[in-house]
């Protein structure tokens, strides 16, 4: 499994319905890119210059919604993670 660093975190990005509200079957190139996503892995979190840690909001389990085209996708025992900055998340789904 990853294990993130400092103030990363390890998504696993859900897929979204391939159909239109009308019913119509959409292209690949016509859908948008997801944005919510399971954490699966948290980082400790960043240590500020004064040596304070700041531990990231979120845990393991979390479903979030984050920024279009934020992190990095990693393809790991064939399966796709977005790795990014908690930073680029903008809420937790409750």
């Amino acid at each position: 499994m990853l294990k993130p660093l400092e103030n990363r975190v390890v998504l696993r990005v859900k897929q979204e319905e391939e159909k239109s509200i009308g019913g119509i079957v959409l292209t690949s190139a016509s859908q948008e890119k997801p944005q919510t996503a399971e954490v699966v892995a948290v980082g400790a979190g960043k240590t500020t210059n004064h040596g304070t840690l700041i531990s990231p909001v979120v845990k393991v389990g979390d479903t979030v919604i984050f920024e279009k085209f934020a992190g990095t996708t990693v393809k790991m025992d064939g399966e796709e993670f977005l790795i990014l900055k908690d930073s680029d998340l903008l809420a937790i789904v409750e």
